[in-house]
């Protein structure tokens, strides 16, 4: 997923891809990161931008660029969620969507 390797590409750690087809019909995929600082937040939501675009894919919506605590990249079929490390701990998206299965990182960076 592209989206995963753009986020990789600029550091972005804890990097989490959640199957979520199976349990909603609003989306297919979230990728969930962590970022050390509003600087990084911007650097890894451009990074991403820049690579979909370029591959023929446009956001839906981005939300949260301008606090970058907890950016919000909708395309679709997958949503980005870039979080500070504590906008992640206090949303807990995982646990929310605990039922959702993990998507293996390896097989993507082998993709």
């Amino acid at each position: 997923m592209l989206a995963a390797k753009a986020a990789e590409s600029k550091k972005a750690v804890d990097l989490r891809v959640l199957d979520l087809r199976e349990i909603t019909s609003f989306t297919d995929y979230f990728v969930i990161c962590s970022v050390a600082n509003a600087r990084q937040g911007h650097a890894v939501s451009d990074e991403i931008e820049k690579q979909l675009k370029e591959s023929g894919e446009l956001p839906v919506s981005i939300e949260g660029y301008e606090t970058a605590d907890w950016i919000l990249m909708d395309y679709g079929d997958f949503i980005v969620h870039i979080f500070s490390e504590t906008a992640r701990a206090y949303y807990d998206l995982e646990r929310l969507w605990r039922h959702a299965k993990p998507v293996d990182l390896i097989s993507i960076a082998e993709a």
